[in-house]
């Protein structure tokens, strides 16, 4: 596995709606986009933000650039998003739990129709 660790900053006003632009937009539709095994993204706070994308091989983040590239590009253009920092490399240990693979809503909300949501039994 690699992993792909971005660092972004943005304008402490635009961060809500970036972030929700993300969840919305995009956060479905990048690990198909991309060829990603987990996309994730934290508010680092301060106005900004860092992703954590992992891919099964370096091969498969080198050719996700592109996309990456037109992602960057629509967010800088609506909310003054700039990569600041970019760091990459072999994963050399990991560990996760099931519910990683349960994804994680803006604001830390499931959806109802997602296992564990509001519309799921207990």
């Amino acid at each position: 596995m690699y992993a792909v660790v971005r660092h972004y900053s943005t304008p402490p006003d635009a961060v809500e709606a970036m972030i929700s632009a993300v969840d919305d937009e995009f956060a479905d539709r990048v690990p198909q986009e991309v060829g990603a095994a987990l996309y994730t993204a934290v508010d680092t706070g301060g106005g900004t933000a860092t992703t954590i994308t992992v891919y099964a091989d370096e091969q498969a983040a080198v050719r996700s650039e592109a996309a990456v590239a037109a992602l960057q590009q629509n967010l800088g253009e609506r909310f003054g998003v700039k990569e600041i920092a970019a760091h990459r490399g072999e994963v050399v240990v990991s560990r996760a739990s099931d519910a990683i693979a349960r994804p994680v809503r803006f604001r830390g909300q499931l959806s109802p129709t997602e296992p564990g949501g509001l519309a799921s039994p207990p």
